[in-house]
């Protein structure tokens, strides 16, 4: 499998470090395109093997599965300009840009994926959420799936569940973000240093997550275990509800769907 990734920026470039780590796309059958030359600059030095280019026609024209990375509102302009053969693969991670539309901007009926990862695929440890058209076969599908688990975990849903799943998955990665950032001034006020606070919390999740992910479980048994009567642990979970910890959380999910 030839990859091409139309657009180095922070996703992009996070499409590349995740695949140039994997096993299954081999670092010199990955070629990036971008217009900044400093973007394609920086991904060879992390990956020398990676393939670069300005050109967007010559890295669709070396592979067969192309990823593309660009803002939702140069999708037309980028494709149109664009020419597509019958063996082509397309996956688009342009939020908001369903696949019929996508299929308008193309001269050739060929199959189209929407995809929606979160950054912490270049650490293979993201969410790849894939929705496809109804052309596509099983087989193709599988692979693809193939290729993005190296990546972390990937999921195939309806297209029409894609902006609830982005809210989940692609915003909630900053969300979990923020509750680090704020106990990290915690830990600081405590008297730690903020790298010190940071690798803690951060360990802490990991854990939190392998749990979840390891066992046949649910947050509210996990935290049972842990609030013991008059424990200081059911103190700090009462303060969160008191501060509408839940509700906010609630709130912000909704308001990203």
């Amino acid at each position: 499998m030839k990859v091409a990734i139309i657009g180095a920026g922070n996703m992009g470039g996070a499409i590349a470090r995740g695949l140039a780590q994997g096993s299954l796309v081999k670092c010199h059958d990955i070629i990036v395109s971008d217009l900044s030359q400093d973007k394609l600059s920086q991904l060879q030095t992390d990956y020398p093997e990676v393939k670069t280019t300005t050109n967007n026609q010559k890295a669709v024209d070396e592979a067969n599965l192309i990823f593309l990375v660009v803002k939702p509102w140069l999708v037309k302009s980028v494709l149109e300009e664009l020419h597509f053969t019958k063996d082509k693969v397309l996956i688009s991670v342009a939020s908001g840009v369903e696949i019929k539309e996508l299929s308008e901007y193309l001269s050739v009926d060929i199959p189209i994926y929407r995809m929606i990862p979160n950054t912490a695929i270049s650490e293979l440890a993201g969410v790849c959420l894939l929705s496809s058209s109804s052309a596509v076969s099983s087989e193709l599908t599988h692979s693809i799936l193939n290729v993005l688990n190296e990546m972390g975990m990937a999921m195939l849903i309806p297209e029409s569940k894609l902006a609830a799943a982005t809210a989940l998955t692609s915003c909630g990665i900053a969300y979990v973000f923020k509750y680090v950032e704020a106990s990290v001034k915690a830990g600081v006020e405590l008297g730690f240093s903020a790298q010190d606070s940071i690798r803690m919390i951060s360990q802490t999740i990991d854990g939190a997550a392998k749990i979840l992910l390891n066992n046949e479980t649910h947050p509210s048994l996990e935290i049972d275990k842990v609030t013991t009567p008059g424990g200081i642990t059911i103190k700090g979970i009462n303060e969160l509800e008191h501060a509408g910890f839940v509700s906010a959380i609630i709130r912000a999910i909704k308001a990203s769907s």
